[in-house]
């Protein structure tokens, strides 16, 4: 019973790992479509190039998070070794620094801070 157990969890893991690259190349490649048809449709606001950049730096976050839930169930319900456990620690610290990194790039503020109002981020711009 053990062994079908933990061959279901590693196809379970292995799912979700396939489901965050997915979401990231999907992501890229539907963030680039978009890039080219508001080239070609000339659309200044917001600029291509920044929403291109947002739709992607977005796929990479929900990958990210795939990889992160992969990780910790391969780790704590299949190889619950103290080895495994730094090794996910090691691993969730670099890809929490990198998602903070990206969502700063992408909202242009830290997540902690408050939505600019309507009026407020017009002005700014100016």
């Amino acid at each position: 019973m053990d062994d079908l157990l933990v061959d279901t969890l590693h196809w379970v893991t292995r799912a979700i790992e396939v489901a965050g690259i997915l979401v990231i190349v999907v992501g890229c490649i539907a963030a680039g479509f978009r890039y080219a048809t508001d080239r070609v449709h000339s659309i200044v606001e917001p600029s291509p190039y920044h929403r291109l950049r947002s739709g992607i730096g977005r796929s990479i976050l929900l990958g990210l998070e795939l990889l992160v839930a992969a990780d910790i169930i391969n780790t704590v319900a299949i190889e619950p070794t103290v080895q495994s456990l730094a090794v996910l620690a090691g691993i969730v610290l670099i890809r929490t620094f990198l998602s903070l990194s990206l969502e700063v790039e992408i909202e242009g503020r830290w997540p902690w801070q408050s939505r600019p109002a309507a009026g407020e981020e017009k002005s700014a711009k100016a």
